[in-house]
């Protein structure tokens, strides 16, 4: 199960907004900073018309949606990475996400203060972004210090990493994000253990005013910023979404109307974030058709362990077969006949709307 973590300064909206996704009642919402201390965590399925598509041939007893974890993140201020307001906390939570969701703020309200003073969305970015590369670097100074012996003694893998590792310090020093790196499959492999946070793919969210959507000079600066770094921004009213949240059915579809929205925050998330970070497979049988989702370029032993751990110590080997194939021949064993059917290895990259059958032996 993928963790997005709604991540920004104090009082942005971070936590409205991650209320209005999930319908959280108890979120704690307060004009003050530091008001989510522990991180508030909700889960949520992925809507999927595959998954139906799949069942109308499979028959299945039960039919099960992939789902998200969604955790909503102590807000972060300057000098997190040296433990400043909840620093080390964020840091930490934040490592354990599998992406981020920035929020920031694109509004002026003397009802709702902003720490730094004043509404500035660039500083608010450009502050922690700043942390989370200060936090990064710190771990490859670890990790260089740790690598010292082996690489010493001859170690090949110790030495590309320490070689990979100065070469992001160097990136990192210059202010830039991991994520604005070009590295291949290998690369990622070795530094997928340090857990780096400016390697997390970052989705933003632009909070607005009800009025804020045009003629926004915030809105259009930040949108300039983040096109810059070949970025993806969404601008939202955590207001409208919170009210909309809280409506029934008929009443929310009549919402959307009024304010020209074709979908929910919630949907509108889940459908940006699975274009841009994530993925799904499918497992189907007569007892179930489920979606997984997966990252990007996961491995099939990686989608193995996605379904149990053991599926990936014993892994043997995956059958594979495309949602399109499986779908133009109504169900496996045509597709099968019609030599659709992939025998891949652990190594395998996982493409979205694979059907995989995974032999294992424990």
């Amino acid at each position: 199960m993928s963790a997005i973590g709604f991540v920004g300064p104090p009082n942005v909206g971070k936590s409205t907004l991650f209320k209005a996704c999930t319908n959280r009642m108890s979120v704690e919402i307060e004009n003050r900073p530091f008001s989510t201390i522990e991180p508030n965590i909700s889960i949520v399925f992925v809507p999927d018309p595959r998954l139906s598509e799949l069942a109308q041939i499979v028959k299945p007893k039960k039919t099960t949606h992939a789902i998200l974890k969604f955790v909503d993140i102590a807000g972060l201020v300057a000098g997190a990475s040296k433990g400043e307001g909840l620093g080390n906390k964020f840091l930490a939570h934040i490592r354990e996400v599998d992406a981020i969701l920035h929020i920031v703020r694109c509004f002026v309200d003397p009802d709702i203060i902003h720490v730094m003073g004043k509404v500035d969305p660039i500083a608010d970015i450009e502050i922690i972004h700043t942390e989370l590369i200060l936090a990064d670097l710190q771990t490859i100074e670890r990790a260089l210090m740790n690598l010292k012996a082996a690489v010493k003694s001859g170690d090949k893998t110790a030495h590309m990493t320490a070689t990979l590792l100065q070469q992001v310090r160097a990136h990192l020093d210059q202010g830039h994000l991991m994520q604005s790196l070009i590295l291949d499959q290998e690369a990622h492999t070795l530094l997928k253990p340090f857990q780096f946070l400016t390697l997390k793919p970052m989705l933003y969210l632009a909070n607005v005013h009800e009025d804020g959507f045009s003629n926004n000079l915030f809105l259009t600066a930040l949108t300039e910023y983040i096109a810059k770094q070949n970025m993806i921004v969404m601008p939202v009213c955590a207001k409208l979404e919170s009210e909309l949240s809280e409506l029934t059915a008929e009443e929310r579809q009549e919402f959307l109307q009024t304010f020209s929205f074709t979908e929910t925050i919630l949907d509108r998330i889940i459908h940006t974030s699975y274009n841009l970070l994530q993925q799904s497979f499918f497992t189907v049988g007569v007892q179930e058709v489920r979606s997984w989702t997966i990252a990007k370029g996961a491995s099939a032993l990686e989608a193995a362990a996605c379904i149990h751990t053991d599926f990936a110590k014993g892994f043997i080997r995956a059958e594979v077969v495309s949602y399109q194939d499986f779908i133009q021949h109504q169900g496996l064993p045509a597709a099968k006949k019609a030599g659709k059917l992939r025998l891949e290895g652990r190594d395998y990259r996982v493409q979205d709307g694979d059907i995989i059958h995974f032999l294992f032996n424990i």
